[in-house]
């Protein structure tokens, strides 16, 4: 089951810009701020540390690369899970469209479509 949401998914043309904006301007802190070797970067905000909900500034172009489907313009929601297997599992049962789970520098990861071809994510979190 989905138990909460847990991140947004803002795309940026610039994500240091964009950090910049939210962290001087508006005092959010940094969460966390990873690089993949495959020229992933991850950088993630919150009004404050222990904030539950937060926004990952993703870059858009690299995005567009990896998911030419994904509609960029506005923020994509991010749940979170207990049991990523059990959910694309049950998800799939249900005829529901499920991308292949991906190991992200932060936990796992699959994406799903809802009627309107409208793209969510699910995070196992490590």
């Amino acid at each position: 089951m989905l138990s909460r949401v847990g991140q947004i998914m803002l795309y940026v043309q610039n994500q240091d810009e964009a950090k910049s904006f939210w962290t001087e301007k508006l005092g959010f802190a940094v969460i966390s701020e990873e690089n993949s070797d495959q020229g992933f970067r991850w950088i993630e905000i919150a009004p404050h540390r222990d904030a539950e909900t937060s926004i990952i500034l993703h870059n858009k172009e690299f995005v567009a690369k990896m998911s030419p489907g994904l509609n960029l313009e506005t923020p994509s929601l991010m749940f979170f899970t207990d049991n990523l297997d059990q959910l694309h599992q049950d998800l799939s049962n249900k005829n529901i469209t499920v991308g292949e789970i991906i190991n992200m520098p932060t936990g796992r990861v699959f994406n799903f479509a809802d009627n309107e071809e409208n793209y969510f994510a699910v995070m196992e979190k490590r």
